[in-house]
């Protein structure tokens, strides 16, 4: 019988005045009872929604009602043969806005925990030795794969499974992408990544480390000398904007990509036993409002500082980041000054941050992202006193693959123009997916164009043959 409570089941997690001190995953998930308890919320419709809503397709109420019955493992394997990084998504994907969001249930009361249970399904398989998928014989031809992201993963991983001869090329010494370098511990633990990358690699995906394509090899090299049929780029958008304003190159001020770089991948909230020291004083400000400040500001925290700042030139209604994670923010004392923009950082005799003028905002006419336009409101200019400045205001793909491959045609901002059905770009037997296309957008959207890519280059090297 389907459990017609209204709430959907809450997760455990950590107490908020503990985990700001510590780097451990906040939500503890569900155990075995919780998740069977809240699969039986679950109507099976008809015409699946929530289906509709997920951009690697998940087969949804297929995989929950299996965790209904109490199936753990038919579950994974339901939810696998759609999606490469199941723990990474029932994480870090915006469910609430995607398949819960479509979700009958949603309709009277709160959806399916549809992202809870799938971190349940894939913790489960995990720790109970999932097997791993079998590809299909190797039919002879080659991949190149560009960047180690999420995007990269899905793709190296769907055309693995059809027989292809996949190797990844990463730029970094660590493979994962933003799913290292910029979720933090206690929302992505690091551990799981390099399990999720091992199911691909245990298929015979190869991953070289360190190879910066542009530089230590073109995508010209690659399809004429290194014999690969197709590249896939999925370099992501790793270029940080900044605001323009004086003060910037202060010591103390820091790129959101840098300051959760140094952090996440580099290990600085273990300093002194890992080598890489990020210096967070007493009082921090973090400019912007989606996810990544969120994720910068929660780090700041946990790293000692005594007071952060989230300061965002809109309300708290216009800001990009999950619902989620701006609760978690502030149940771990991240303090919120809405609708205030920087003009100004401030620095000292030694050229250190010191300070951070601000005026205050108010809404005016919808722009062209359907946002209301904030506009300065006239003597609101006052100073914030802080000695670091996190910005994450958003990215841009690096320009080296564009600058080293001829005819590769981009957006004026630097994103790779393709064909939104099939991937491919401007250039023959090239595809693209993921931030290096959109710009900064989710990890799940990313895994969307990861698959869209793989299926139409299986598509065209499968004509004639």
């Amino acid at each position: 019988m389907p459990n017609m409570r209204l709430t959907k089941l809450p997760a455990r997690e950590q107490d908020p005045n503990i985990r700001n001190c510590n780097f451990e995953e906040v939500s503890q998930g569900y155990d075995e009872a919780m998740a069977v308890d809240e699969a039986k919320r679950c109507l099976n419709c008809k015409h699946k929604p929530c289906v509709d809503g997920c951009p690697v397709n998940v087969r949804i109420p297929e995989f929950i009602q299996l965790v209904a019955d109490e199936k753990f493992m038919e579950a994974y394997e339901v939810i696998r043969s759609t999606n490469a990084l199941p723990a990474v998504c029932g994480r870090v994907c915006p469910q609430e806005t995607q398949c819960e969001e479509k979700c009958v249930r949603g309709i009277k009361g709160e959806p399916v925990g549809i992202g809870r249970l799938e971190r349940f399904v894939a913790d489960y398989a995990m720790a109970h030795g999932a097997e791993p998928a079998k590809p299909l014989p190797d039919n002879g031809k080659k991949i190149a794969v560009v960047g180690s992201g999420p995007a990269g993963l899905t793709c190296a991983g769907d055309l693995r499974k059809l027989g292809y001869e996949v190797t990844i090329f990463e730029a970094l010494h660590t493979p994962g992408g933003v799913l290292v370098y910029g979720i933090p511990e206690f929302r992505l633990p690091k551990q799981l990544v390099r399990q999720e990358i091992k199911t691909l690699t245990d298929i015979g995906v190869k991953i070289e480390t360190n190879m910066v394509v542009g530089r230590s090899i073109t995508l010209d090299e690659l399809l004429e000398d290194e014999g690969y049929s197709a590249v896939f780029v999925g370099s992501g958008a790793g270029l940080p904007r900044f605001q323009c304003i004086p003060g910037e190159n202060l010591n103390g001020v820091y790129s959101a990509n840098e300051f959760l770089t140094r952090i996440n991948l580099m290990k600085a909230y273990h300093f002194p036993e890992s080598d890489t020291p990020v210096q967070v004083g007493k009082n921090a400000a973090v400019v912007g409002g989606g996810n990544v400040a969120m994720d910068a500001a929660r780090s700041a925290k946990r790293l000692g500082a005594e007071n952060v700042y989230i300061v965002y030139r809109r309300g708290e209604a216009e800001m990009p980041a999950r619902v989620e994670e701006v609760h978690h923010a502030k149940e771990e004392g991240i303090i919120f000054k809405m609708l205030t923009n920087p003009t100004e950082i401030l620095g000292d005799e030694n050229g250190h941050v010191k300070g951070m003028t601000c005026v205050e905002m108010e809404l005016g006419e919808p722009d062209s992202s359907g946002r209301r336009r904030p506009v300065v409101k006239a003597g609101s200019e006052h100073t914030i006193d802080v000695d670091t400045v996190v910005i994450a205001i958003g990215n841009s793909p690096n320009p080296l693959i564009k600058n080293t491959t001829p005819g590769l045609k981009t957006e004026k901002w630097g994103g790779i123009i393709v064909d939104e059905c099939t991937g491919k770009t401007s250039r023959e037997h090239v595809y693209a997916g993921g931030d290096t296309v959109t710009g900064a957008a989710t990890v799940i959207l990313a895994m969307g164009a990861g698959k869209t890519a793989a299926k139409a280059i299986h598509k065209e090297l499968s004509k004639g043959s």
